[in-house]
């Protein structure tokens, strides 16, 4: 019999067994992984990007979320000598009607609290990055860079050695209310509950099944492609570029971003891998076929309403006796920390 079991050993869920054992030392927790090993979908195949929170809407839990988190995850990255590093984010309007969506992305940045913002003509873009090229460029130099897979593995490390257990290869099929507990049934195993907590992103809809969650949000999988710079053309690169994202989607677009470990990702893109190049080039003309090698395909658990429009915010939705996290796609990394806090103080105390 657990007080606590987390559905879900990702970042998210790891983050927030780390927190609820950081403020009870002496809770049963476990996590319930229903994959061979932990943080090996979303949290691991990912641009490895620290968000500033630009991109989202004044007054939303994603962008409170994100900015908290991102403090949050630099000084645990400093405290545990995981290695990250600011690399800066310049966004590029390639085309004139890019441009009004650049500076509202601007006055947003600004009135979300975002320092230093500096918006750059022509010139200004090539001086930030010589071999990018569009018509006007803003930099944003909050962005940073981690493997959050490292990350991930260290909130395991801190949940271990907290005294709580860690099950993988445990899919959860089912699930009994009982008076004190929830029993959730796997194909071979029980694991009793007081509290059950889930952050199973792309299987959210299952386990809101199994917990008679609400309907929607549903979660729409989107896949995203990735390819890597050969070595001899990294240098090209000297932090983060991305495009003015569509106003109409839920993506940022195909974007640079130079990873902690050296290597340079382009993507990912929701169509092809020649898609990615071809949405890069329109700000790094230079790059060919020829400079770039196939990377992973990440697979982004996006949320939907009911009338199959992209939420735009995080979602909880909570029960008697569990909390579920119905949408959190990115900063979902970035805001793990955060995220986590937020959950802990959902529920109810002992």
């Amino acid at each position: 019999m657990y007080d606590v079991a987390v559905v879900g050993g990702g970042i998210l869920g790891l983050a927030t067994g780390r927190e609820l054992l950081a403020r009870r030392p002496r809770l049963r927790l476990a996590i319930l992984e229903k994959e061979a090993t932990l943080a090996s979908h979303q949290s691991t195949n990912n641009s490895g990007v620290i968000h500033s929170g630009i991109y989202y809407r004044p007054g939303s839990l994603r962008l409170r979320l994100c900015r908290e988190g991102a403090q949050a995850l630099r000084a645990y990255c400093d405290s545990r000598e995981i290695p990250w590093r600011t690399v800066g984010k310049l966004i590029v309007a390639t085309s004139e009607h890019e441009v009004p969506a650049l500076d509202g992305l601007y006055h947003r940045g600004t009135e979300n609290g975002i320092a230093a913002l500096e918006r750059l003509d022509a010139r200004g873009i090539e001086e930030r990055e010589p071999h990018c090229r569009g018509l006007v460029g803003l930099y944003v130099p909050e962005t940073g860079v981690v493997d959050f897979a490292r990350v991930a593995q260290s909130f395991a490390r801190d949940i271990q050695d907290g005294g709580g257990e860690i099950v993988t290869d445990t899919a959860i099929v089912g699930a009994v209310r009982g008076k004190d507990a929830i029993v959730l049934r796997t194909v071979s195993n029980e694991y009793s509950a007081a509290y059950v907590i889930a952050c199973a992103g792309l299987g959210a809809d299952g386990i809101a099944r199994v917990l008679d969650g609400a309907p929607q949000p549903r979660i729409e999988p989107m896949p995203g492609d990735f390819l890597i710079l050969k070595q001899g053309q990294r240098a090209i690169v000297r932090g983060c570029i991305y495009p003015v994202p569509s106003p109409n989607l839920p993506f940022l677009g195909a974007h640079v971003t130079p990873r902690i470990d050296g290597s340079v990702w382009l993507g990912p893109s929701g169509a092809s891998r020649p898609d990615v190049l071809a949405s890069v080039c329109r700000f790094l003309p230079e790059l060919t076929s020829a400079d770039v090698s196939p990377g992973p395909t990440g697979m982004r658990a996006q949320g939907v309403d009911e009338h199959g429009r992209f939420l735009d915010d995080f979602v909880f939705e909570s029960g008697e006796r569990w909390i579920q996290v119905r949408n959190a796609p990115s900063p979902a990394a970035t805001s793990s920390m955060a995220i986590a806090r937020h959950i802990a103080s959902m529920m109810p105390q002992p």
